[in-house]
């Protein structure tokens, strides 16, 4: 009895293929006589050949390494090209031993990034004429992913972060620069807005309650002062002061508060205990101490003036003027503070 013929291949049973289920063998074509022109051959023209240097992450004399257009699922998918139109079996000798060359190089510099554990390298030439060589990174720990669906699984997995992306760009472009040729990859920028991973918990935590906390600054242009303070002073009630205005006017001090009244100063002949100063014994007084006596006398009577003014009093001596009784009792007395 003949063994019946699984339905399916052995592999799909491998851990390292990518799906599950039922799944059925395709029935195969019938084969063309001729195959088509692959890109670069016939009247098809080469991607490589028109694409400019700054469309690689590194270009060199004969070489150029460029990336995909987005990131992908696996940390790093790279591909080697020759600048001359040439496919691997019509590399002369020179190209040929530059090809293992810059192979191992560029193996060696997408491995040194953090999370590469292999690097498959791929030639499968079905789609260009022009020479291009496949890299392809697994993740370190990833034992799913090992063997000959490498490829698939890159377009299974989730993308990396684009951050992530291009800052390894960078490093395998500096790397390979340290032989030669002209890195052209950048790091990505550095987002400053973006919170720091330390602190996005505490971020998270603050979040409501900055949306609706308003800042100081805000609060001082925006929110008016009350008018309540104001009308509650003196004056709100509409009584004029003493000079005849309305409204909430703080009175000047007086003169005690000021100064000491023209009452209270000693006598020019007698010393602040009111004994007699002997002018032959203490000498006559220098021009310093005159003119210092002439200030204070200057300053007592303009506050004895202002005193009077303020309380209704004339010629410093307390006696209320005639008609100023209910102004002078009218002023409150500010009590220094």
């Amino acid at each position: 009895m003949h063994d019946t013929p699984p339905s399916v291949p052995d592999f799909t049973q491998w851990p390292s293929f990518p799906f599950e289920g039922d799944l059925r063998v395709k029935q195969l074509d019938d084969p063309v006589p001729v195959e088509p022109p692959r890109k670069g051959e016939g009247l098809r023209e080469c991607t490589a050949c028109n694409a400019p240097d700054d469309a690689y992450i590194w270009v060199g004399e004969r070489w150029r390494v460029r990336a995909m257009d987005r990131p992908t699922g696996l940390p790093m998918v790279l591909i080697l090209e020759s600048r001359t139109h040439l496919d691997l079996g019509d590399l002369p000798n020179l190209l040929a031993a530059e090809l293992g060359v810059m192979t191992v190089r560029l193996e060696r510099a997408i491995r040194s990034l953090d999370g590469v554990a292999r690097v498959h390298v791929n030639r499968w030439g079905d789609g260009s004429a022009h020479l291009h060589m496949w890299f392809l990174a697994r993740p370190y720990g990833r034992l799913q992913l090992r063997g000959t669906f490498l490829s698939l699984w890159d377009s299974i997995l989730p993308p990396i972060s684009e951050a992530q992306w291009r800052e390894n760009l960078a490093l395998v472009a500096a790397w390979l620069a340290e032989f030669g040729g002209r890195p052209l990859a950048e790091p990505p920028r550095i987002q400053w807005q973006a919170p720091s991973s330390l602190l996005a918990q505490s971020a998270a935590a603050h979040a409501a309650a900055e949306a609706e906390a308003v800042s100081v600054i805000e609060a001082a242009e925006e929110i008016p002062e009350p008018a309540s303070d104001a009308a509650s002073g003196p004056g709100s009630d509409g009584d004029s002061n003493d000079d005849g205005q309305g409204g909430a006017v703080t009175d000047p001090p007086t003169a005690e508060a000021i100064s000491p009244s023209a009452d209270t100063a000693p006598p020019a002949d007698r010393d602040a205990s009111g004994s007699p100063i002997d002018e032959d014994a203490a000498g006559s007084p220098t021009d310093e101490e005159t003119s210092g006596t002439a200030a204070q006398t200057g300053v007592a009577e303009q506050s004895t003036r202002h005193n009077g003014k303020a309380e209704g009093v004339t010629g410093g001596h307390g006696s209320a003027a005639p008609g100023d009784e209910g102004t002078a009792s009218a002023a409150p007395t500010a009590t220094p503070v």
